[in-house]
């Protein structure tokens, strides 16, 4: 029914041109921040779950800077045990050396005990000096734990506590014949000792690698999981961007028209 009173055309074209509007709104607030969820009203679920995902991914990331710190300390460790190593098998020579019948307690043995005593208290030192970030890692006394998932419950334990250089092959000399024989048992104590923890060493540094490998799958499937959730369409929503476009169109249009029809009727009672 035509009216002048009430311009119910107009006010519907404006209720419609006002949706229009903010659903383009919306449309390029998502555009121009390459999300589908601008605001928790877009999809509160999918805002949960998202937010949840990148918290893992944030962990995830931090736990992957943790394995490559580890597998860091461990080949400091790892470093420092195999220049001992090489410092025991000269001991090894040396003791060898003063057990021959050739050599002579005074101006022979005397000097080889001296290069002998000078690199066992380098061995030790290494023991003592090897740190990283502060913490001395080869003298029996480190065993930290480092998360390497989500949950802080998910660390790999590095217990060095049965590696000790401090006291490799302590008290040995080959000062005489009778203590290059003695020496030479406990230098091969000690190589057995090096080697036993560059083996534990070698196992770890092996576990950081591999968990390491799987906290990079797990970074980039969470990513993706997270992309399908919070990230927009680009495609769909440009399409979905023009038809708004259209549709606020007509509803102006529409407006225009509706406000123009009050002059029409008045036009009937001139």
């Amino acid at each position: 029914m035509p009216v002048i009173a009430t311009n119910t055309s107009a006010n519907s074209a404006l209720i419609y041109l006002n949706k229009n509007s903010r659903e383009q709104d919306k449309s390029l607030a998502k555009l121009s921040s390459g999300s589908r969820i601008v605001r928790a009203s877009d999809d509160a679920a999918g805002l949960a779950v998202s937010s949840s995902l990148k918290a893992d991914v944030t962990a995830l990331k931090q736990a992957g800077i943790n394995a490559v710190q580890a597998r860091s300390l461990l080949q400091t460790a790892d470093g420092a045990m195999a220049r001992v190593g090489d410092i025991l098998q000269r001991m090894k020579a040396l003791a060898a050396q003063s057990n021959s019948g050739s050599v002579q307690d005074t101006g022979g043995r005397d000097f080889i005990n001296t290069e002998y005593q000078q690199l066992l208290t380098e061995a030790q030192a290494i023991g003592t000096n090897t740190t990283f970030n502060g913490d001395t890692l080869i003298d029996g006394s480190y065993n930290l734990n480092f998360q390497v998932g989500i949950l802080a419950t998910e660390t790999i334990a590095v217990n060095l506590t049965t590696v000790n250089m401090t006291t490799i092959a302590n008290g040995s000399a080959v000062g005489t014949q009778a203590n290059a024989i003695t020496a030479s048992g406990t230098l091969d104590t000690a190589i057995d000792t090096v080697s036993t923890g560059r083996a534990t060493i070698g196992a770890l540094l092996s576990r950081f690698e591999y968990r390491g490998d799987v906290i990079d799958s797990s970074i980039e499937n969470l990513q993706s999981a997270t992309s399908v959730i919070a990230d927009v369409d680009i495609a769909a929503e440009q399409s979905n961007l023009v038809s708004k476009q259209v549709l606020t169109e007509a509803s102006i249009a529409a407006l225009a028209q509706a406000n123009q029809m009050k002059s029409s009727l008045l036009s009937l009672v001139r």
